[in-house]
């Protein structure tokens, strides 16, 4: 198995999947610490809204491409109820605050979806257009998970594309500079904390969606999967799109070929990452500012 090359292929592909789902959770929460220097410990919980809309838009409709539009929609609705309720009155009230008021907010949510979908994982099936399995350079893969790939990547440029190449991408890196001198030069960073928030919930529910035909959706699975989306933000950098790539590519892999090669300590890898990232580069290896 060692010496099969294919086998390696496969595993390679399990982590870029793994690592773009990390990404599409981690890229709103990454620009979210960086512009509005807010500890939002409830996007993981968003993550798992995300999943459930997109079954049950899909068992309602009975086609998985309603879910796939519906969960970012819904989810960036409800984010941005919470910002406009919760979470703009608690971004002057401090990081502690901030982090108590978002982790009770995980368990409001976890207790909403017990209450609507009940305790048991459910899940719904891949589209027929990418069930079933592709030979990529003759390795057989199964082709929903390219999907995943592929969607990722296609955001990742997107939003690279944005941020490098747009007036809104650049009141967006003026901001996350430094914002109090954004807003002396003319740029409406509230409305720009609006918007960053709202598209960083909407790529959560996009993640929750596109991961169910993979993973299953159950009520802990936004805190499950939390440790690592921030373990992500904290090695890639806060508030960089540089940083949110190389982070989730890193624990992407550190997971998924931690628990082939050494399944014993596979859950303590990404923590040692976390650890080691810390000791040499403490404000991650690509922070938007120092």
């Amino acid at each position: 198995m060692v010496t099969d090359w294919s086998y390696w292929a496969v595993q390679t592909l399990n982590g870029l999947q793994l690592s773009m789902l990390l990404f599409l959770l981690s890229v709103g929460l990454t620009v979210i610490f960086g512009l509005l220097h807010f500890v939002n410990l409830a996007h993981g919980a968003l993550y798992g809204l995300g999943a459930y809309i997109g079954i049950s838009a899909a068992a309602a409709t009975g086609s998985y491409w309603a879910g796939f539009a519906a969960a970012p929609i819904v989810v960036a609705l409800t984010g941005m109820l919470l910002y406009l309720g919760l979470m703009k009155r608690m971004r002057q009230a401090g990081p502690m605050n901030q982090v108590l008021v978002t982790l009770g907010l995980i368990f409001v949510f976890v207790d909403v979806f017990r209450l609507i979908w009940g305790d048991l994982a459910i899940g719904t099936a891949a589209p027929a257009i990418f069930s079933g399995r592709s030979d990529v350079f003759g390795v057989v893969y199964p082709t929903y998970r390219l999907f995943i790939i592929a969607l990722g990547a296609i955001v990742m440029a997107a939003l690279a594309l944005v941020l490098s190449r747009t007036q809104l991408g650049a009141m967006i890196r003026a901001g996350v500079d430094n914002d109090q001198m954004a807003a002396c030069l003319g740029v409406n960073v509230e409305r720009i904390f609006f918007i960053v928030f709202c598209v960083g919930c909407a790529l959560a529910g996009l993640a929750g969606a596109v991961a169910v035909p993979v993973f299953s959706a159950h009520p802990d699975m936004g805190t499950e999967i939390l440790i690592s989306t921030l373990i992500v933000v904290v090695v890639g950098g806060m508030g960089s799109l540089r940083g949110a790539v190389a982070g989730s590519f890193l624990v992407g892999f550190a997971q998924t070929f931690g628990a082939v090669l050494v399944p014993e300590v596979a859950s303590l890898l990404i923590y040692a990452l976390l650890a080691g990232v810390l000791v040499f580069r403490p404000t991650g290896l690509f922070p938007a500012r120092a």
